[in-house]
């Protein structure tokens, strides 16, 4: 084949520029060096982070000697005459959990269906809805459980709305990519009988929907028994306060004790949970 000039080039000068300068980078290449790449920057960051927080091997001893101390502590669990007390608190966790997600499911329910780009189909609107959650989502629930402390006092009402705010968004959401992702054919056929929008969104989507809001909304309960505890450090209620109290006074066989306390009612709560999931959703085992 005779060479023929390409922008200035023939095929003859561009394969003496290879010879000379080596094979060029191809995708595949590319392709092979990525994982390589992306390790050695993982690494490098894991190394800064080990030099920025200070890690060292003596200090890991250190902390690994006094957890095991603190383990040593812990038995036999004990609750002393508080037993009834932590078990309050422990219920008073498990309460604020419950509304905190019933309130929170309550918003989300309609919130779902305005975030739904098959339900309201105005770009504007649906861009807002969703960039509300965004910000709502964003804000961790400990946050809350700061801002309602200092505007409500200490107490338990504080942990509910602080779940609440920080649950209801994430709700709304996901409830949102379910209506959206809904089986057409009911709505079709709702359609075609001449039905209204809200005779539509009842016959078609809610059936549809409902189930899985309903699972979600369990699931969420179940995370939320385990972060109240957390928000009682703060003073939000619950048997989170207890057990800051009783750590930083070394009071660990009390803490091993509100810990299986807590640990038994989770467990139950998610059994429970679970089985309330698959009756709701038709799951058969």
């Amino acid at each position: 084949m005779s060479a023929r000039p390409i922008a200035g080039l023939t095929e003859a000068n561009l394969a003496a520029a290879r010879a000379a300068y080596g094979a060029t980078i191809t995708p595949g290449l590319l392709r092979r060096l990525a994982p390589w790449v992306i390790s050695a920057l993982l690494i490098g960051y894991l190394g800064w982070l080990w030099i920025k927080f200070g890690l060292t091997p003596e200090l890991l001893l250190k902390g690994a000697t006094k957890l095991g101390v603190f383990i040593v502590n812990m038995f036999p669990p004990d609750p002393g005459p508080y037993a009834w007390e932590f078990l309050e608190a422990t219920g008073e966790t498990v309460g604020m959990a419950f509304l905190g997600t019933f309130f929170a499911t309550i918003i989300a329910f309609p919130l779902a269906y305005c975030g739904a780009s098959n339900v309201v189909r105005n770009p504007i609107i649906h861009f807002i809805v969703r960039r509300i959650f965004d910000i709502f989502r964003g804000i961790p629930s400990l946050i809350w459980a700061l801002v309602f402390v200092a505007s409500l006092g200490l107490g338990p009402m504080a942990g509910v709305l602080a779940l609440m705010m920080s649950d209801f968004a994430a709700l709304a959401k996901l409830g949102a990519e379910a209506i959206e992702n809904a089986d057409r054919k009911p709505v079709e056929g709702v359609m075609a009988t001449g039905a209204s929008k809200l005779q539509i969104l009842r016959f078609a989507f809610l059936p549809q929907i409902l189930p899985v809001q309903l699972s979600q909304a369990l699931y969420f309960f179940e995370s939320n028994v385990r972060s109240a505890a957390v928000l009682g450090i703060v003073g939000a209620g619950g048997i989170g306060y207890y057990l800051s109290d009783l750590s930083r006074n070394n009071h660990w066989d009390m803490v091993a004790f509100i810990l299986i306390v807590f640990l038994v009612i989770v467990a139950l709560i998610d059994m429970v949970s679970k089985r309330l999931r698959g009756l709701i959703t038709g799951e058969r085992r």
